[in-house]
């Protein structure tokens, strides 16, 4: 176990709410993983007050919004200290932000920030990067090869062999993998991708996704997820954000946790602030659980959407308080995790033409019915939304939706998330019917 982390002679935002117990917190960015982060710390009764910046049409309901350049670190920071929120901590959601230095700009006007460095984040910024990092700490992940040109990705490829696996090094939003048995659909994607790929063997085996609140020494995982990145059901069509999610994953090795924890983050962590670039925040580990064992298929500096949706609804610690204790440096100190025995489920409702194309502008309807026949069992969080004066809520980009849903058991979950989606009219959308499917009849074969 780390050293316990105290902080001395503290000032400022860090100081007033040390002292009154209770604290402001705003949140940066403005999808479902916002709403459900804002969502949750709006039931935190040390929370006094939640913020959103920008938020949508959902977070309102939950947060103050606000209007903000989520990649202008000096507004973001402006906003944090202004009257109006008087920020105790802020919550940078999206990786841009933070791979632009937003935490960094708010964490010089001396407000504590849950979210790494730019020079941290990097960890998620480049994939080539991340490759580095875990050949210091002795990661477990796939072999690779970081190509800078179609010569080298062609022989890469060659190298390898089927299933290709083509990553852009940069940031692409979640969607600038593909996985192909065509080799020209693999040198396409690596043209496309106009700088640095990282060409690597495919793993196989089933995928999890696995969070870590860090604050650069003391490492708490939460609870582990599975997402569903193609568009389609049984996994077909093209790479997305994430088109659902599910928790807890009843079918994996109870040990799993504790083996990533000491194989993967601490190492990742103790890498990190061994070359001088501590890590703080939400490291996130997306794995495969191969025929050799864990390997490393990704690393995130924040949550990931829509796991995070799925993770959060089983939650029972506060969220705020974990987030503050990351954000200043006192993990050590911070009570064990407490999560619900039940299951929760994420759908996502995607727009007319997602991934490719997204329409935008159309109607969004049966909001209201989800509240009044499904109660607290199932709700929804806005992604890509907005509001007209007169309250229409209208799609403002590809994943529209998330419809979250709990349960005593996967199957419950999924039943209650479903019919949710079902009260759902939104002209064109498209969403996965098998989230969680094979999982919660596994699960339920095996009662």
């Amino acid at each position: 176990m780390p050293p316990v982390v105290t902080r001395k002679g503290r000032t400022g935002a860090a100081a007033r709410a040390a002292r009154v117990g209770r604290v402001r917190i705003l949140v940066i960015g403005g999808g479902a993983r916002e709403h459900a982060i804002c969502r949750s710390l709006s039931l935190d009764p040390e929370v006094v007050a939640v913020h959103c910046a920008p938020g949508n049409a959902g977070t309102a309901e939950v947060a103050t919004p606000h209007a903000v350049d989520v990649l202008d670190g000096a507004a973001v920071a402006a906003l944090a200290a202004s009257d109006e929120v008087r920020a105790d901590l802020v919550v940078v959601g999206p990786e841009a932000p933070l791979v632009g230095g937003v935490a960094d700009a708010v964490r010089a006007r001396g407000i504590p920030v849950f979210g790494p460095s730019a020079e941290a984040a990097v960890l998620e910024g480049s994939k080539a990067f991340a490759k580095e990092v875990m050949a210091g700490a002795g990661v477990p992940t796939a072999r690779s090869y970081v190509c800078t040109g179609p010569e080298e990705a062609d022989a890469a490829l060659d190298a390898f062999g089927p299933p290709y696996v083509v990553k852009d090094d940069g940031l692409a939003a979640g969607k600038g993998v593909v996985v192909t048995d065509d080799i020209e659909e693999a040198r396409a994607h690596a043209r496309a991708c106009g700088g640095a790929v990282v060409v690597e063997e495919f793993l196989d085996g089933p995928e999890v996704s696995l969070f870590a609140v860090t604050d650069g020494e003391t490492v708490v995982p939460l609870q582990p997820a599975q997402d569903f990145k193609r568009a389609y059901d049984a996994d077909e069509g093209p790479n997305t954000g994430g088109m659902g999610a599910y928790s807890p994953l009843p079918w994996a090795d109870p040990k799993l946790v504790d083996e990533v924890v000491a194989t993967v983050l601490e190492p990742t962590v103790n890498e990190l602030r061994r070359r001088g670039t501590p890590f703080s925040g939400l490291l996130y580990a997306g794995l495969a659980l191969t025929s050799r064992g864990v390997r490393v298929i990704e690393f995130n500096a924040r949550f990931g959407d829509p796991e995070t949706q799925a993770v959060l609804a089983r939650l029972r610690t506060p969220l705020g308080g974990l987030l503050y204790a990351a954000a200043t440096g006192t993990l050590a100190d911070f009570p064990a995790l407490r999560w619900s025995d039940g299951a929760a489920v994420t759908v996502v409702v995607a727009a007319h033409g997602y991934p490719a194309e997204p329409r935008k502008g159309d109607v969004v309807e049966g909001l209201a019915e989800i509240v009044q026949e499904d109660g607290p069992g199932a709700y929804v969080l806005h992604a890509g939304t907005r509001a007209d004066a007169d309250g229409t809520v209208r799609s403002a980009g590809g994943r529209v939706l998330s419809v979250t849903a709990t349960g005593t058991d996967l199957a419950e979950a999924r039943e209650r998330a479903y019919t949710a989606v079902g009260r759902i009219r939104l002209a064109g959308s498209h969403h996965r019917t098998d989230i969680a499917e094979r999982a919660a009849a596994e699960a339920a074969a095996a009662d």
